[in-house]
């Protein structure tokens, strides 16, 4: 639950420089730039996609699928005598920029947004294929009043019926894998849990979040989303499982933010068992602020402040700081009220089915407080910790630089103990026989 996967992924303001045509070539080859360019920047392991209409010289527009963002139009589109093409958009007051060459119908380069670089890709006319890595598995699809969510269904070798789990991943644009562009790699936990369980004789359904894999087409207008839509397609996913005799008993395993998601579906839905991993049990206003005390100060930290409080008490604040637009930008806000408002260890407290509290040791993101204030709530709850644990399931070092570089490295197995702990909860509540 880092502060900055809250949601700090709405491109402001770009810069396309693209490459003089090579000497021969006509002016008109360049001009070649108008058109339909569809492609995406490639942050690691979750790719964003974008789609440029560039009408001629000096106007054009784009659209960013994830953030709900369509056809908003670029500020200028100019072509230097150089044959070098500059188009700019302008929000609130931030730079991104794509430099590059273009060659043919292709156009590559370098993007960057506030020191941070990544490669993109794009290409004209029709958007590209899916990789075949994506497409792999076996899934499953949920309709929604938002569109069509799409899951994959995990399942052991042996001949079923099974109990299945829910896994629910963590905030901003997680995949069902676990994975999140607000850091660099792929660490593959949820993946590797869902495996483990079908190792055990337990299926599972593990999704991605709207605007994340699969689901990237199904996200919501960003001013528009609000926690309960998380919640709804969580309630979606476990009516679907109630209704597929294929599946013995289901269970809920919900990942940090998914910890509150799996909470508040299974308070509505039929649920038999519910693992919280690295859930927090305070509110996320409470939450939040810590975690903008070890990074930030002064005014920064005061603005915060105001800020937070204010979403609280359901105010929402228009003036923010060009440091703080990532995190606070007015079109957020109203999500962020909507999370803040719900207390986990509250929520938790309702639920009358088998529970267990998970922890790792060494989780950065997630203090162990938070899984006391869980326990603490919901008294026969079981609560554990797991040695050298960190948040995303991995064993790691206690030091924060070398915990991080698990982040992004899908061959670490999950943490050793996990799962003896998630199967021996579930054979003690007969959630499996074996």
């Amino acid at each position: 639950m880092k502060f900055r996967t809250v949601g700090c992924f709405l491109l402001l303001l770009i810069l396309l420089v693209a490459c003089a045509p090579e000497e021969g070539e006509e002016r008109d080859e360049a001009m070649s730039l108008k058109g339909k360019w569809n492609g995406e920047i490639n942050i690691p392991n979750q790719p964003l996609a974008i789609e440029m209409n560039l009408e001629d010289e000096q106007s054009g527009t784009i659209s960013i699928p994830i953030q709900g963002v369509t056809d908003y139009p670029l500020s200028t589109v100019e072509l230097t005598k150089e044959q070098n093409v500059i188009i700019t958009m302008k929000i609130q007051g931030q730079l991104l920029t794509f430099e590059g060459n273009v060659k043919g119908e292709e156009m590559t380069g370098t993007f960057t947004q506030n020191g941070q670089q990544f490669p993109f890709e794009l290409v004209k006319g029709e958007k590209k294929e899916k990789s075949e890595d994506e497409e792999e598995g076996e899934f499953v699809s949920l309709n929604t009043d938002n569109g069509i969510l799409y899951g994959e269904l995990e399942t052991p070798t042996s001949a079923g019926p099974y109990p299945v789990m829910l896994i629910i991943p963590g905030s901003g644009p997680t995949d069902r894998n676990g994975n999140s562009p607000a850091f660099p790699g792929k660490n593959d936990s949820l993946k590797l849990l869902a495996e483990e369980l079908a190792e055990n004789g337990i299926a599972s359904v593990r999704y991605d979040k709207r605007g994340a894999g699969k689901n990237q087409q199904a996200v919501i207008e960003e001013a528009s989303t609000r926690y309960d839509h998380f919640v709804q397609d969580a309630q979606g996913w476990l009516d679907l499982l109630a209704n597929d005799p294929s599946y013995t008993k289901i269970g809920v395993i919900g990942h940090s933010q998914g910890s509150l998601t799996g909470i508040l579906a299974a308070q509505t839905s039929s649920v038999d068992a519910f693992i919280s991993l690295a859930g927090a049990g305070r509110s996320m206003d409470e939450v939040l602020y810590d975690q903008l005390e070890e990074q930030i100060s002064g005014d920064l930290l005061e603005e915060s402040k105001v800020i937070i409080e204010g979403l609280v008490e359901g105010k929402t604040s228009q003036n923010v700081s060009d440091e703080l637009q990532s995190l606070f930008r007015p079109a957020i806000q109203p999500f962020l009220a909507s999370w803040m408002k719900y207390i986990p260890a509250d929520e938790l407290a309702k639920l009358s089915i088998p529970t267990l509290i998970i922890q790792g040791e060494h989780d950065l993101q997630v203090k162990q407080q938070e899984a006391a204030i869980l326990q603490e709530a919901k008294p026969d709850a079981e609560m554990v910790t797991i040695d050298k644990m960190n948040h995303v399931l991995k064993e790691a070092p206690a030091e924060r630089g070398e915990n991080i570089q698990t982040y992004g490295d899908p061959a670490l197995p999950i943490a050793e103990g996990l799962m003896e702990e998630i199967m021996g909860f579930l054979k003690g509540h007969q959630f499996i026989s074996k």
